[in-house]
């Protein structure tokens, strides 16, 4: 028991002598948050964009009589849209920043 003791002692006292270290920006971090922003902006068009095609296509289908899809793919692009715009507080939650 006492050998644990000077193990859990010598180690507390290399700890110790670590200090706090200030965080600081990996080399390229701001090349990574534009390529971040960027993909954010092209999810965002890509989601208006889907929901604008599956609007034009639900008015096609009921106009000329088909089945109805549209409906699918615009409850689709909403349902990826809400998930893609909680992205960062989902991970905030995940990550517990």
């Amino acid at each position: 028991m006492s050998m644990i003791l000077a193990v859990s002692d010598s180690v507390s006292a290399v700890f110790a002598q670590v200090g706090n270290p200030t965080p600081e920006a990996p080399p390229m971090a701001e090349k990574v948050l534009q390529l971040g922003r960027y993909f954010t902006w092209m999810v965002l068009l890509s989601g208006v964009t889907a929901i604008t095609y599956g609007g034009g296509r639900f008015a096609w289908e009921k106009w000329s009589g088909g089945g109805l899809q549209s409906p699918k793919m615009i409850a689709s692009a909403m349902a990826g849209g809400a998930v893609a715009t909680s992205a960062g507080t989902i991970m905030n939650a995940v990550i517990g920043g």
